[in-house]
């Protein structure tokens, strides 16, 4: 039994799904990373907790 070569479309859009996935990775890194440097650094205002009667 053999395997028939993948088609050269098939290749191409190999290329093109993994250059989305390193896209959509590095922006998560990016939105992780800001995320964990607001966080420690303590920028965030305590939200109102005093309601007015």
């Amino acid at each position: 039994m053999s395997f028939k070569e993948p088609h050269e479309l098939h290749k191409r859009r190999f290329g093109r799904n993994l250059g989305v996935a390193l896209v959509l990775v590095s922006f998560i890194f990016i939105v992780f990373g800001l995320t964990y440097v607001k966080v420690t650094r303590g920028d965030y205002e305590p939200a109102n907790t005093s309601v007015e009667r």
